[in-house]
């Protein structure tokens, strides 16, 4: 008996020796002998975990429904829990595994559950110091959240108004199977042609989302011209009368020109139809019209005729000046007010003799015979 209680004596003393260091919180703070996660090779993890529950120290640690170490740290980080645990050294698990609070059965005992990932492929090896980020920490429902939703459903989630909800739809819909199988059709058909449409509503959704951003950088002058709105109102309310006077004005200016228009309307469509003639001719005249403006370029010489008479650094020319009064009457003041008053004073001195073919010259200069004194 003595040899017993000496030899228990000596291994709390050792358990709370190599526990000195850490905190007190009662027996289960000690490490049990004989526990996964103690043997040769064994190493620790770490994971973030969202809630713990009532884990508590020395909780098992399972990979598939087999222990493999324990709990032997719990510890708050911000506004989760860092759970550190020991593992067996043969347990083999990837970087990404997920760590999950479960249960053995519905009343059974917590335990954290490691397990490779689901939805994204398994890489490297979890290593000794490794940590589990919160991003792969869960949990799964406990027995009391189970007992509470299935309260909630039974007592609060109107289960026992489905007999009154079936017997009303009967009701309503007695009668009118046709008007419900169409409204079904239709409602179908305005799914698909919903689902048809996916990418004109998207589409639309990433205009309007495009609107808004251009409308929200442009806020400041959104903001300015609501504040300018009211005072422009203001003049708009004040200028009232002047406005609907000038739309009075405006009502009557139109009156009197369509009364116009139809007053001109013949004389306007019989000047269009003289103005057609001078218009074609004009277009008949057009090429020549054209070709008649080179003159001006090379004046006094027609441009057609230059390399004619003009060979390279030298040009031949053989002109007959006409300086005589009734020419250059002819030549620059026909249609002028002065138009035959140098024709005139020739007569008076006896030098035209008819050569011209002008209004203040006698006889025709094609058949008179010419005459030996002309233009002296």
């Amino acid at each position: 008996m003595r040899a017993t209680v000496a030899t228990t004596a000596l291994a709390i003393a050792t358990a709370l020796a190599v526990s000195g260091c850490s905190e007190w919180q009662g027996a289960n703070t000690l490490p049990l002998p004989g526990t996964a996660g103690g043997g040769p090779g064994a190493y620790t993890v770490q994971a973030q975990l969202p809630d713990v529950d009532n884990i508590e120290r020395n909780s098992r640690v399972r990979v598939g429904d087999v222990t493999v170490g324990n709990v032997t740290k719990i510890e708050l980080q911000d506004w989760h829990a860092l759970v550190t645990m020991r593992l067996d050294g043969d347990v083999e698990l990837p970087a990404n595994a997920t760590a999950t609070v479960g249960q053995t059965s519905l009343l059974g005992s917590l335990h954290i559950e490691l397990a490779p990932p689901t939805e994204v492929p398994a890489t490297g090896r979890l290593q000794d110091g490794a940590l589990i980020p919160l991003a792969s920490g869960s949990r799964y429902p406990s027995t009391e959240q189970a007992l509470a939703a299935v309260s909630l459903l039974l007592n609060q989630g109107g289960i026992g108004n489905i007999q009154d909800i079936t017997q009303a739809l009967s009701t309503a819909f007695a009668g009118r199977e046709d008007d419900l199988r169409s409204l079904i059709e239709q409602v179908d058909l305005f799914i698909e042609h919903g689902e048809n449409q996916t990418e004109e509503i998207i589409g639309a959704v990433e205009s309007l989302n495009s609107l808004v951003g251009q409308v929200a950088a442009q806020r400041p002058v959104v903001d300015t011209a609501l504040r300018t709105l009211p005072e422009a109102l203001t003049v708009l309310q004040d200028q009232r009368d002047t406005l609907t006077d000038a739309l009075h004005q405006m009502g009557r200016f139109s009156e009197l020109a369509g009364e116009s228009v139809d007053l001109t309307k013949e004389n306007l469509v019989k000047e269009l139809e003289d103005l057609g003639p001078v218009l074609k001719s004009l277009a008949d005249a057009g090429p020549s019209l054209t070709r008649s403006l080179s003159f001006y370029s090379t004046f006094p010489w027609p441009k057609e005729t230059i390399t004619k008479w003009q060979r390279g650094d030298y040009s031949n020319l053989s002109a007959v000046i006409d300086l005589t009064l009734s020419r250059l009457d002819s030549s620059f003041f026909t249609g002028t007010r002065f138009e035959g008053d140098l024709t005139l004073l020739e007569l008076q001195w006896g030098r035209t003799i008819g050569q011209l073919p002008s209004p203040y010259t006698a006889g025709n200069p094609l058949i008179v015979p010419y005459r030996m004194d002309q233009g002296r």
